[in-house]
C-alpha cells in the first residue's frame, strides 16, 4: 500500500511539473492564430477586429511608429510594390496618438489602397502580445490566418514579397 501511495504521489508531482506553461514564451508563439485584436480605426470610434479581415487573403500585420525612419521606408516600399500584395491584406498598427497616425496615413496616401487598413493600438496590446523590441514589426499570416513568421526591423521588399509567395 505504501508503494502505491508513493507511486501516486510521484505521478501527481510529475504531472504538475509538466503541466506548467512557459510564461516567458510570447503569447503569439503559444497561440499561432491571428490575435484577438481590437484596433481603433481612423474615425476614432470604430474598432477593427479579426472578424473584419477578408476571408481568403493572407495578412501582413505591421506594427509601426509614424516617426520611425525604418517604418516610413517600409511603407514606401510596400506602396511602390502594392501590386505584389494583391492577395494580402495589410493591417498597419501604431500605439502612437491618433493624430500622428492620421498624418502618417495622409503622407503616404494609404487610403488609396483597399488592401491596407491603418489602425491605432489604443489598448497597447500588440507590444506585449508579440514581445516587440524594435520597429517595424511584421507578422505574416496565411489565408487560414495562421502565423507563418515574424520579422523585427527593416526587411527588403523582395524578402517581404517572398513571404507571401506560395
Amino acid at each position: 500500500m505504501k508503494k502505491i501511495s508513493l507511486f501516486l504521489a510521484a505521478l501527481l508531482l510529475t504531472a504538475a511539473v509538466f503541466s506548467q506553461q512557459d510564461s516567458t514564451q510570447a503569447p503569439y508563439k503559444r497561440f499561432p492564430g491571428f490575435p484577438p485584436i481590437s484596433l481603433l480605426l481612423p474615425d476614432g470610434k470604430t474598432y477593427f477586429t479579426k472578424n473584419d479581415l477578408p476571408k481568403d487573403k493572407a495578412v501582413l500585420l505591421m506594427l509601426f511608429n509614424p516617426s520611425c525612419t525604418h517604418c516610413q521606408e517600409e511603407t514606401e516600399a510596400i506602396t511602390k510594390h502594392i501590386a505584389d500584395f494583391k492577395n494580402v491584406h495589410i493591417v498597419m498598427c501604431t500605439p502612437m496618438p491618433l493624430d500622428s497616425m492620421l498624418a502618417f496615413r495622409e503622407k503616404y496616401k494609404l487610403t488609396r489602397y483597399k488592401n491596407i487598413t491603418v489602425t491605432q493600438d489604443s489598448k497597447m496590446m500588440m507590444p506585449t502580445y508579440f514581445m516587440i523590441s524594435s520597429l517595424p514589426y511584421l507578422a505574416f499570416y496565411n489565408r487560414k490566418k495562421q502565423l507563418t513568421g515574424t520579422h523585427e526591423g527593416s526587411i527588403t521588399i523582395e524578402k517581404l514579397i517572398a513571404k507571401f509567395k506560395n
